[in-house]
């Protein structure tokens, strides 16, 4: 954290909790490879992701707690450290006025908060674009939605 805004604008996408959590989750199959040959691009330096404290926050819960096989709690803390300190990683937060900016979006779109928050939150730090499966970002006009399953639905 206490990164600085140094990249441009859509340079980055922000990794949704659910991309990470499959990355870590091998019952997951096909989506546990997709998503750990998305975020292995950012591990070997090919490419830059943004994440959020909350999603961080999420994919603590769900490793630890949600999945098939969970995670030891000391494992998941050493991944988000990592994530936390490895430079192609930038780790985005939030204050008390982005509350409000994520009230807003939830109000104007119709999107859960939660999910407002990260695109309030998103939105503060430049970054235009999101690896997800929640639909609900696609209500959102500015945000660019990619989801990599996609191929496996045709």
């Amino acid at each position: 954290m206490g990164q600085e805004k140094n990249y441009m604008i859509g340079e980055i996408s922000l990794i949704d909790t659910n991309m990470l959590a499959y990355a870590y989750d091998e019952s997951e199959g096909e989506k546990h490879e997709i998503c750990k040959r998305l975020i292995d691009g950012c591990w070997r330096l090919r490419e830059k992701y943004g994440i959020s404290i909350q999603n961080l926050s999420e994919f603590y819960v769900i490793i630890t707690k949600k999945i098939e096989n969970p995670v030891p709690k000391e494992t998941a803390k050493e991944i988000i450290g990592d994530i936390i300190e490895f430079q192609n990683w930038i780790v985005i937060d939030y204050d008390a006025r982005t509350i409000l900016s994520a009230i807003e979006i939830n109000m104007a779109y119709g999107v859960h908060y939660w999910d407002a928050l990260i695109a309030a939150t998103m939105r503060e730090h430049n970054i235009f674009s999101i690896f997800t499966e929640d639909s609900d970002f696609k209500n959102i006009p500015w945000l660019k939605v990619v989801n990599p399953f996609e191929s496996m639905l045709e």
